[in-house]
């Protein structure tokens, strides 16, 4: 299965979870998001992949897109060493996602359930999360009580922080 789009409906459709899918120009950023004006759809998030100093522990940060990440803080409440970014490199090793895909879709790319998932709090309240499903042409609108289904079915560990 090569489509990265398909594998996520496959796994949608076998967890029975209800989504809304809108197709758009390859984005980026959120601020592309925002200039495409989907926000009209829902909340968009914003996707970090980051790792401990020692490269030992690989987080996928999701958060409001409206929010400023507090590496510090979250460092703080995951118990780990300095927080950073990751390279392309690893980020394709780990979720097999390229810059600008960034999305906690992508742990169903992670069959090991290596990288540990952190979500803000502040989400736990929402209908309806925007995210790629692993390609940036299109946006894939669930709840959150879906995300972490699909999450919890894929076997990572998921911290909540708050941001």
């Amino acid at each position: 299965m090569d489509n990265p789009q398909q594998k996520v409906f496959t796994m949608l459709k076998a967890l029975h979870i209800e989504y809304q899918i809108i197709n758009h120009p390859a984005v980026f950023t959120v601020e592309d998001m925002v200039n495409l004006n989907l926000t009209r759809y829902g909340d968009v998030c914003k996707n970090l992949f980051l790792s401990d100093a020692q490269r030992n522990r690989h987080f996928l940060v999701v958060l409001d897109k409206d929010k400023k990440a507090d590496l510090k803080s979250m460092q703080k409440q995951l118990g780990c060493t300095r927080l950073s970014f990751v390279s392309e490199a690893r980020l394709f090793k780990y979720l097999q996602l390229q810059k600008g895909e960034v999305t906690p879709l992508g742990i169903i790319n992670d069959p090991n359930a290596l990288v540990e998932v952190v979500l803000d709090n502040d989400l736990a309240e929402k209908n309806k999360l925007g995210f790629h499903p692993n390609d940036n042409t299109a946006t894939i609108w669930i709840s959150f009580a879906a995300l972490k289904k699909i999450i919890e079915q894929n076997g990572n560990v998921i911290h909540f922080v708050t941001i």
